[in-house]
Order: C-alpha cells, then structure tokens, then sequence
C-alpha cells in the first residue's frame, strides 16, 4: 500500500480499478496519468479483499491506495453493554436513512458508530448479538410478511457494505472525486461530511439504473408478496428494500457533491429522477489521444474484410450476438474475418459458451478470440468496428475506432448513437459515422455490417466523418482541461461549517 499526507484528490472507485480491465478502469487511468501536477490517492471498494494481480500499474503521482473490503468474513466479538438503547438507535438510523437518503442521517450514523465515548468495531456491528437485535427489529418494522432468511442476508449485504464504509479510514484530500453513486459514492458523501471538503461525482453508467435492471431480473431474490396488479399496495417486498437501498444512496451523493458530472447529456435525465440537483449537473465528454490512434488507421489494401467485437468476453456486452451476427455475414461474404479483441478472464463459464457457439456454427477459421492485446496494434488491419452491448455509457471503443477513421456498428445503448451520428442539437453536423442497431438483434447487426463491408466508398466515408467528430468533441486535451478547471474550483471552495451542513 502507498502512503503519504494529503492529497489533492480522493479518486475513489466501486468494482473496477485496478483489478478489472475496461473502459472505466482505462478512464480513471488516463485522467491521473493525464494530470501529473497533481497528487492523488486511490480507495477501491471491492467485494471482498483482493490476492490477485492487478491489471493496472499505478501511476507516479498517486500517493496513497487502500482498499475497502465491503464483505470480508470477521470473527464475532463480544459487544460493549451499551443496553437495548443501542438496537433501537441503529435501527432508528438506519431506517431514517433508507426512507430519505439523507446526508444528516448518513452525518449521524457516522457519529453513533465512530462514537468516541460509545465507539463500534465493524465486527460488532455486522457479527454480533446486536447485529441480530437491529436485523429481528427492522425485519419486524418494514418487511415483516417476507421471508425472514432472505431479508437477513439481504440486510447484511447493503447494511454490512454500509458499515464498512462508515469504518473505513478516510485519506486527506483537498477533494473526493467518486465514479458511482452506491458504496463509493457514499464514501464519498462521508469523507466530505466529516473532512469539510468537497466531493464531485463523474458517472459514466447511471449506477442506480444499472442495480435496479439487475434486482428485477434477479433470479435470487424471492418475491414473498403478491400484489397482483395493484399500483397501490404500501408492501414492501425484498426487491423493493434492494431498490429503496440504492436509490437512498444516491441521493445521500448527489446532494453532498458540489459537482455532479457525466459523460453525456441523456444521463442527466436519470441523475435528475434520483435527486441531483440541476445547477450543479455538467457534461465532460470521454477524451482520447488523437495522435496514437491516427497513426493506426484503416489501410484499404486487398486483406480479408475484417470487423472486430473490441472488449471484454462479459456478458453485458453480448458476445453472443456478434457471434450470431458473424455466422449470418459469412453467409453473404464468405472470406469475412472476425476479432474478438479482449480480456477473456473475468466471466470463464460466458467465454466458454461463447467459444462453444463459434464451434457450433462452424465459425472456429473465422472467429479469432485474442485475449488482451494492444488495441493500436490492430487497428490498420480492421474494417470495421461492432458493438454489441447490452448497456454501455460512452464507450471508448467507439472513439478509439474513429480517431483510426473506423466506422462502426453498434447498439443503441447510452451515448452511441450520439458518437456515431452526432448530438441532435449540433449547430455544425458531420454527417454519420456508422450504423445503430437494435439490441439483441444478430440480423440487424449483420446486415449493417454487411452493407458497410460491401461499399468501400460508403464505409470510408463514414470512417472520415466519425474521424472529424472525434478530433472535434472527443479529443484528451479538452477533457483534461475540463477535468483540471473541475478540480481547481473545487479546491479553492469552502465548505460550510459542521453547524450549517444541513441548512
């Protein structure tokens, strides 16, 4: 672990940097090696403490990295006999918070379990006796009609994860720049409530909205209620507290950042809907270097017509369907050359029946899974680029692909279509970039690709005009500069006094 004094910012990261390869890790990478005058320390809040390797190298200029392990497994300890007082105030809190996300409920759930007369080790607070009297008490105040055995472990994750990060030390920082709402966005929320200094949140996937798609479909969650087709039943079931948690969180962050930013101008509708207020929204678009990618661009020579699928073998990002979408392109272009460029590690069973699928359709000479590669490497032998993601923010594939003059065919998830096609609001168009398709939509996929990949002139022209687009909106000199103003008027803000926080 690096250590040193305070820091001009607190980047602090959920599930990501610097274990997991992807375009937030890549971005959160770039933007501190990007600003070198400055020093930055690291909190990455993780599941559970890490053995592995990390996939990122930290740069230079961050001088301190912990990490938050929301869920280790703790050894009881006996709790202090602070009587039933204790049960009741937890309680009370907890639920305060969970109705209105409030950041005086978060400040006040700080001082109860970090009490200097009264203090809580995280062990006591999430393996003990009174663990159990909080979970029995609040089952028995909003969830009483459900399963009792869900609700426990259900309580102990988003609560346990809450605790953690109410114990955690928090690194000195001129400011605290979280990447999500949810557990690091409450990080964040306290080391500004507690340090005075501001706190900024940069979204990229809306994380709420990312967390309600997985609780609704969610397989493990059981529904104990029945209520037909009442809009109006005041029930509560598991899926409701899994919701309510995470809403409350993100506005217990919106409202104690001073700025709150993200990619593109759709999510501000989102972050709008979970209480972010509107004056302190901005948009800072996803910057690349122009330069690397320019030396890498298409070479229209006589090779294979090639598209490649570049990213993680994950299941968000529907492998699947560019895999299906390749088998119908071969049957029109039968000399077709398909890349599948990146990390195949994260999600083994996914990549195996992605591999499986290949070999079902025959698509083994066709289908190349390269593993991590140097993306510039490749670039001068691709076509075109594909995208077949169930959700994504501002993916910088896309960018990547059209700084080299690469077309793309992607869906139409979070800011692609703007990339490809440009802003509805832009004073100067540049024409397309590329071709959006529907979600889940193999054959839609492949008759775009095959369009594009049977019109040399079409697909060049596409390929120069997403290359203009990016130099123009997309370039890292801008969103460095951006980013840079950001946290420059952030440090010579003043946080208002203990007293009137909660004005």
């Amino acid at each position: 672990m690096r250590s040193s004094s305070t820091t001009d910012v607190c980047m602090i990261v959920e599930g990501c940097y610097p274990y997991v390869a992807g375009g937030v890790s890549s971005w959160i990478n770039w933007l501190i090696s990007g600003l070198p005058d400055l020093t930055f320390s690291v909190v990455a809040v993780l599941a559970s403490s890490q053995n592995g390797t990390p996939k990122y190298k930290l740069p230079p200029n961050v001088k301190h990295y912990q990490e938050l392990a929301l869920f280790d497994i703790h050894d009881p300890e006996p709790v202090p006999d602070y009587g039933t007082s204790s049960t009741q105030g937890i309680s009370r809190e907890l639920r305060a918070f969970l109705k209105n996300g409030s950041k005086a409920r978060l400040y006040d759930l700080d001082r109860l379990v970090n009490s200097t007369t009264r203090p809580w080790s995280i062990n006591q607070l999430t393996h003990s006796d009174l663990t159990w009297n909080v979970i029995c008490q609040m089952y028995e105040e909003i969830l009483p009609e459900t399963s009792f055995h869900h609700f426990f472990w259900a309580w102990y994750t988003l609560f346990g994860g809450l605790f953690a990060v109410l114990k955690a030390p928090i690194p000195q920082a001129r400011a605290y720049h979280t990447i999500s709402t949810g557990y690091a966005g409450l990080f964040a929320a306290r080391a500004a409530l507690s340090t005075q200094a501001p706190a900024i949140i940069t979204e990229h996937g809306i994380y709420t909205n990312e967390r309600r798609i997985e609780i609704l479909l969610a397989d493990w969650i059981e529904d104990s209620i029945n209520k037909g087709f009442s809009l109006d039943d005041p029930r509560l079931d598991l899926r409701d507290l899994w919701i309510s948690a995470f809403e409350a969180f993100a506005r217990c962050c919106y409202n104690s950042c001073s700025d709150i930013t993200t990619l593109y101008k759709d999510n501000q509708l989102m972050q709008l809907s979970q209480g972010a207020c509107q004056s302190k929204m901005q948009v800072i678009p996803n910057g690349i270097n122009l330069d690397k990618f320019k030396s890498a661009q298409a070479q229209h020579d006589n090779h294979k017509p090639t598209v490649a699928l570049i990213g993680r073998v994950v299941a968000i990002k529907d492998v699947k369907s560019f895999i299906h979408a390749v088998g119908l392109l071969k049957n029109e272009l039968p000399d077709v050359n398909a890349l599948i460029l990146g990390p195949t590690d994260e999600e083994p069973t996914y990549f195996e029946e992605c591999h499986k699928l290949a070999v079902q359709l025959g698509l083994e000479e066709t289908i190349t899974f390269t593993g991590p590669v140097n993306i510039a490497e490749y670039l001068p032998s691709i076509d075109l680029v594909a995208l077949t993601s169930l959700s994504e923010a501002q993916p910088l594939v896309l960018l990547e692909a059209g700084a080299a003059g690469i077309p793309c065919v992607a869906t139409d998830v979070g800011s692609c279509r703007e990339v490809l096609e440009g802003r509805a609001d832009d004073p100067h168009p540049l024409g397309s970039g590329g071709i959006i398709t529907e979600l889940v939509s193999p054959s839609a996929t492949a008759q775009a690709m095959a369009k594009l990949l049977r019109d040399d002139e079409l697909r060049q022209q596409y390929g120069v005009q997403l290359r203009q687009r990016i130099e123009r909106d997309y370039n890292e000199h801008q969103a460095l500069k951006s980013y840079k103003g950001l946290y420059e008027r952030n440090f010579e803000r003043q946080r208002p006094k203990a007293k009137h926080l909660f004005a």
